[in-house]
Formats: C-alpha cells, structure tokens, sequence
C-alpha cells in the first residue's frame, strides 16, 4: 500500500487541491484535510482539539519550558483546544500534508465504556498527566487505520459508508496508544481534565461576554487554587491568559477573513478599551491590527 504522505497527495490531485491553502473539511463529517506549501515561521494560533496525523512535512509547537516536535510518521492528541505558538517546516520542497479528526464526546464515552466492561481501560488508571497536548509515533495499527481512512476519502460512496466506522477504529486506537490516557481523562466527568474541558467549551462559546475565574470554578464544582492549577497543567496557561488569547485569535479571524475593524473586533471578543486592545494584539502578534489586515 502506498504511503501515508503519498495517500494524500493522491487525494489533493484528485480534490484539484493542488493549489489549495490552509485546512479544509472531507466528505467525511470530522474529518479534515489540511496542506501547506510553504513553511511558516513560528506564531501564536489555537489547535483545536482532535487528533492530527502528519503525512508530510514537520512542525515545532513552543511552549515556555519545552517544545514538541512532531511530523511524518507521528500523531498529535489534543483533548481540549490549546493556545501556543507553532512554526511549520516542508520537507526537500514539498508541502506539508496531513489529516485532522474531531473527537466525537459520544463516541468516545461509549468506546471507553465498552473497554472497561472488557478490563481494556488499564490507561482510565493512570490518567495522573493532565497535558493537554501529546504526541507519538504511528505504530502499525494507526497506520493501517490511517491509510483505510484516507482510501476512502477518495470515493465519496465507500467515504459515506465505511467513513464512521473507520474513524471509530481510529479513535480506538489512540485510545489504546501512549497517548491514550488524553482521552480517557476527557470522558472522565468527575476527572479535573473533564472539568477543564467543560470550562473550555463555556469559554470558547461565551469568549465575548464578562468571564470571571471565580465564577468559571464555581460551574465546574472546584475550589479557586485547584481549578487554576488544573487549568495551567491542561492549557499551560492561566484562566485569564488563555481568556485573552482566545480573544485576540477570535479578533485576528474577525479582522482578516471579514475585514472587521479594529475598534469593532475589540468590542466584538470583549474588550471595553480599544487601546488596550491594541496594545495586546500588537504584543501578541508582533504586528498592529492594521498591519494584519494589509498582509
């Protein structure tokens, strides 16, 4: 069988993809086609939560005391949506390729139900780690797993019949992985992963609206000190960090894909003051919203 990164070349050529830019949805539901022929240099952005397969091509995501490489042959689990910094490499001129798959709640919870029925849970035991971002090497069964998605996709009939199948298969298989004990601790619903993953979906719905540590701690049923440090160890960041480069990456979409002024995005993700608004983009970005809408 040919290649992953081949396996996904052959789906852009038959997609007319071989131009196309950025991250785009196949036509099975969850499952997303992602190329870039170019690198990019490191910048703030959100990954949001799923598993990413890497065809080709590798990535550096930053953090304040470690980095994560990962690329052909590795796969990423994000259980929540993280804020970080990511610079993206090609490999000998090629673009990078790779596939991306949500993570379904209710077919998580009914996989890991049905594995500790089967004694198959020992990873729920061990779900002491709470990062919210892992990665690994593809072992022969992801692999597999991986190539008889990306066939599929490839015919529309076998993409609608065998598609959720497969992707269960493949949500198994992480599951039974290194990185297994991500998602077991996000169908944990009395775990503090689930609790932050709770706050995170409040968070990325009400991002606009007046957002207090207290009151998010209070909703996921945990003491102000606990919550922040579970929120750290999921996010890297703190509440109000996170709240805040969730409203500036809200805001940078506003103003580049819908042309949003910048006094207008400020107030549309939150803010009350402009010129603090500004400011933090210009830092956070290295580039005014001005200059962002220019590009």
């Amino acid at each position: 069988m040919p290649t992953i990164a081949a396996m996904l070349q052959h789906y852009a050529e038959q997609q007319q993809l071989l131009d196309f830019e950025g991250t785009m949805e196949t036509d099975i539901a969850g499952v997303y086609f992602h190329r870039a022929s170019k690198s990019s240099p490191r910048q703030p952005l959100i990954y949001n939560s799923g598993i990413i397969v890497v065809g080709q091509g590798h990535k550096v995501i930053h953090f304040n005391d470690h980095k994560i490489h990962y690329g052909a042959g590795d796969y990423l689990v994000l259980g929540v949506p993280v804020p970080l910094e990511c610079e993206a490499f090609t490999d000998d001129n090629l673009p990078v390729l790779g596939i991306a798959i949500d993570i379904d709640p209710a077919l998580l919870h009914k996989l890991v139900n049905q594995m500790a029925q089967h004694q198959s849970a020992a990873p729920l035991r061990e779900c002491r780690q709470l990062s919210g971002v892992q990665s690994a090497k593809l072992d022969s069964a992801m692999e597999q797993v991986t190539k008889r998605l990306l066939a599929v996709l490839s015919n529309p009939l076998e993409a609608d019949i065998f598609g959720e199948d497969i992707v269960k298969e493949l949500v198994y298989r992480v599951l039974c992985g290194p990185q297994g004990h991500t998602l077991f601790g996000l169908a944990m619903h009395d775990g503090h992963y689930a609790r932050i993953a709770r706050t995170l979906s409040i968070m990325h719905s009400d991002y606009a609206k007046p957002i207090t540590v207290e009151a998010l701690a209070e909703q996921v049923n945990m003491s102000i000190s606990s919550f922040h440090r579970a929120f750290k160890q999921v996010t890297y960041e703190s509440p109000l960090q996170y709240l805040k480069k969730l409203r500036l990456a809200k805001a940078k979409t506003l103003i580049t894909t819908h042309g949003t002024k910048a006094n207008e995005a400020a107030l549309l993700v939150g803010y009350t003051s402009p010129s603090q608004f500004s400011r933090e983009f210009k830092r956070h970005f290295n580039k005014t919203p001005r200059d962002m809408l220019l590009q």
